[in-house]
């Protein structure tokens, strides 16, 4: 179990000693400085969950190391200290942000109940921070299919350990809410989950991401930056889409997971991290090895326990499940009589392929939350929703398409309001088209045609 971690600020020897024994005593992780510069200099390395700060400091005093710490990136719950304290010092340092103001001599027992109503208070906040995370998630691990049975299995033996993680699944299937499962079920829970995607950040600024700089050191850098690695110490990283990460940056995690500590750019004084890596892929990533694209080593330590995610097209008899949960969620959210789906309508839903699986069921229910007036969605609602695009089937002249481009936007747009005649039926829609079903399949993945056309 980690501990809570605390800093003593105090340049009385006395102090830091009776501070560091008693709280020790009551199973917290101490560290004591005796100058403002020492502690600031610590807080670039390490996280901290609380600082306890004397006001009177030699060379720079509590109010000014007090402004200091908050402008720093994930600031840490302070108390201040001082055997000199006035009304407005303690008015002062609150407004400035300090959790609360103790006077010397310290009660050893008000220190205590200091020490743990602001770390009650920090722990509440995080976990209201977990919650809302959790319900923009939408849902947990819906499902009752042999795969998603068997996939919370996995995670249930996975979850406990603090074993890498590789989650496998194609686009839209959840792998993030994956990977946050887990970690909620960890011991790891209390400390943050900080996700990163290689895909979305483009290569220049992945690496400051990542590791985090040093102010002074670093061009423009005008004050230092916390990494994700930093951010995520104690608590789980998750690495998403790491077929997009350069040879560079593999190299520099291989490091950080043999060593278990990392330098932030511009600086050479490494920082121990402890933190649970589980990361995800949508693509073949032996391939990536295979072109030396991806170091074998790394794939290894990242791949101790291998997930997949199964694509929703497998798990057909999951769709009823998802669609009755985001009927009544997205009502509840958008302030609306919960709806019904037709057998019809929930048909055309299961006879369609869900390219991008959970993710556009998810978009495809709200969307007809909002539009659908009516208490029950058919089949003909499909029709409606299609019916509002159908003025785009045929470019504008001024749209400058080619003939050919043109013939694809119309054979498109036509193929799919074929196929929501037929409910996405494929087999139907191929015979009225005059074509096979592997032919149709084709057409639909060339011209990339999905639920909403």
């Amino acid at each position: 179990m980690n501990k809570d971690k605390i800093l003593v600020i105090d340049d009385e020897a006395g102090i830091r000693s009776s501070l560091k024994g008693i709280l020790e005593d009551e199973g917290y992780s101490i560290k004591t400085v005796v100058k403002g510069e020492d502690a600031l200099q610590l807080l670039k390395r390490e996280n901290f969950d609380l600082i306890l700060l004397d006001i009177w400091l030699p060379e720079m005093n509590g109010i000014e190391i007090l402004k200091k710490i908050k402008n720093m990136d994930e600031a840490p719950r302070v108390v201040m200290i001082s055997g000199h304290g006035t009304v407005e010092t303690a008015v002062k340092a609150i407004k400035l942000g300090a959790y609360d103001f103790l006077e010397k001599p310290l009660s050893l027992e008000k220190v205590i109940l200091t020490v743990q109503n602001a770390l009650k208070q920090k722990k509440l906040e995080e976990e209201n921070i977990r919650l809302r995370e959790s319900v923009g998630l939408k849902h947990q691990l819906i499902g009752k299919s042999h795969p998603i049975q068997k996939l919370r299995e996995e995670i249930m033996k996975a979850a406990p350990t603090n074993a890498s993680v590789l989650i496998y699944g194609e686009e839209g299937t959840g792998k993030e809410l994956v990977a946050r499962l887990i970690h909620h079920l960890s011991s790891r829970k209390s400390h943050r989950f900080i996700p990163i995607n290689f895909s979305a950040i483009p290569d220049d600024l992945i690496e400051t991401e990542l590791f985090g700089y040093a102010r002074g050191n670093l061009e423009n850098a005008e004050k230092d930056k916390k990494g994700k690695l930093l951010l995520a110490d104690g608590g789980t990283i998750f690495l998403d889409e790491i077929c997009d990460m350069s040879l560079n940056i593999q190299d520099k995690l291989f490091r950080v997971i043999e060593e278990q500590q990392f330098e932030p750019l511009g600086s050479n004084e490494p920082i121990p991290v402890d933190i649970r890596i589980i990361s995800a892929t949508n693509r073949a990533i032996h391939q990536y090895i295979t072109k030396a694209k991806f170091r074998e080593d790394l794939f290894l330590r990242l791949n101790v326990i291998p997930l997949t995610i199964p694509p929703l097209r497998e798990r057909k008899e999951d769709i009823p499940l998802f669609i009755d949960h985001f009927l009544e969620y997205f009502s509840i959210q958008d302030g609306k009589k919960t709806k019904k789906m037709s057998e019809e309508a929930m048909e055309a839903f299961l006879n369609y392929s869900w390219p991008r699986n959970v993710s556009e069921l998810i978009n495809v229910i709200e969307r007809f939350v909002i539009i659908v007036t009516d208490d029950e969605i058919k089949d003909s609602h499909l029709s409606l929703l299609v019916e509002s695009r159908e003025p785009e089937s045929i470019p504008e002249v001024d749209q400058k398409l080619s003939l050919k481009e043109a013939s694809q936007q119309f054979e498109k747009e036509y193929i799919h309001k074929i196929l929501v005649k037929h409910k996405w039926d494929l087999a139907k829609t191929a015979a009225e088209l005059e074509m096979n079903k592997t032919q149709l399949s084709k057409k639909i993945k060339k011209l990339a045609i999905t639920f909403f056309g």
